[in-house]
């Protein structure tokens, strides 16, 4: 049972911002309802310039929470869009690979490059909440889907099987103290959907936003990542794709469709859909573009006997379970399960 959470911030310092602060009580009170200790870790909430001119601090507040074996639980802040700076100082000596521990590590959205780090450091790590998006919402409580698998890992240690959610939530445009106790518009949701091929298929999942690895490729947001990913070996080679299952999920940006095809043409020519048992893909937030996207998957992936699951309940469309990464899983479309 996990008892001691640090809570870091790897990529934005939103939750050190005095127009967060209430947002970040709440989270405080409601990990603290659940038995936790919370500890933030030392630049976690130094803010946000502090933290995105201060890419080592970062570096060393996830390693400082490897290293305390007081720690059983590291906890994403938030995303946000450059914690691939953080790669120097976690690789350049191998700083990680002898930091890392046993510890279960959640986060969502960008922290997908850091699942990606972990997973070269051979973690298995846990992927779909963060403090500010999910232990913070400004309801009364956590969304009930959220939370029941927030619960889960923090009793068990880990997740044991997904199903999908009832409904769907649009997602909240403001997030002032007067926000607070204010329900999200609820809408009835459909569960998981079979795109093509097989209802069934097995394989370690492995993945995350798909804005994220865009730019491990493409250098339009940041022209110096494309480089840093690939002198660091970051993204995960052709053959280590081989009998994994591809999970993708898209942004609070809602990437064009357009800019979506050419993601998904740089994951092609990475030779990741030659070798994964099948694709799972996130609710896209407020179900914008979500045919476009389905209609790019079936023409990118030009395979119709690769299995394609969309609608599943994790990234960045409310409400969100948790997906263990690096576990072997089987997903049923036609059970509307995913077991691992």
């Amino acid at each position: 049972m996990i008892r001691n959470v640090a809570i870091v911030s790897l990529s934005s310092g939103l939750a050190g911002e005095g127009f967060a602060r209430h947002e970040v009580e709440i989270g405080i009170k409601r990990l603290e309802s659940c038995g936790l200790n919370v500890r933030f870790m030392p630049h976690a909430l130094k803010g946000i310039d502090y933290v995105r001119n201060h890419p080592k601090e970062r570096a060393q507040d996830l390693l400082k929470a490897f290293r305390d074996p007081d720690i059983d639980m590291i906890l994403c802040a938030i995303g946000g869009d450059d914690t691939y700076r953080m790669l120097p100082y976690l690789f350049g000596h191998g700083e990680l690979a002898a930091a890392v521990t046993s510890k279960v590590f959640l986060g969502f959205s960008d922290t997908t490059i850091d699942h990606f780090m972990l997973h070269k450091v051979g973690l298995d790590t846990f992927y779909g909440q963060s403090f500010l998006a999910d232990i913070c919402e400004l309801d009364r409580d956590m969304l009930p889907y959220t939370r029941r698998y927030f619960e889960e890992l923090i009793r068990t240690g880990t997740i044991r099987e997904i199903r999908p959610s009832d409904v769907w939530y649009e997602s909240r445009t403001a997030f002032t103290p007067d926000q607070i106790g204010t329900p999200l518009k609820a809408h009835t949701d459909r569960g998981f959907e079979l795109l093509q091929g097989s209802p069934t298929f097995s394989g370690k999942i492995l993945g995350g936003c798909i804005d994220s690895m865009y730019d491990m490729f493409d250098g339009g947001r940041y022209a110096d990542m494309p480089a840093l990913c690939k002198e660091y070996g970051l993204f995960p080679a052709r053959d280590d794709w081989q009998g994994k299952i591809l999970l993708l999920e898209s942004s609070e940006e809602k990437m064009p469709p357009q800019v979506y095809t050419n993601a998904l043409r740089y994951l092609k020519s990475a030779g990741v859909f030659e070798g994964v048992s099948g694709i799972l893909v996130g609710k896209p937030m407020d179900e914008v573009y979500e045919q476009e996207y389905k209609q790019a998957l079936v023409e990118v992936v030009d395979d119709p006997c690769l299995p394609i699951v969309c609608n599943v309940n994790t990234g960045h469309a409310l409400p969100r379970c948790i997906i263990p990464l690096g576990v072997e899983a089987t997903v049923d479309a036609r059970e509307q399960m995913i077991r691992f």
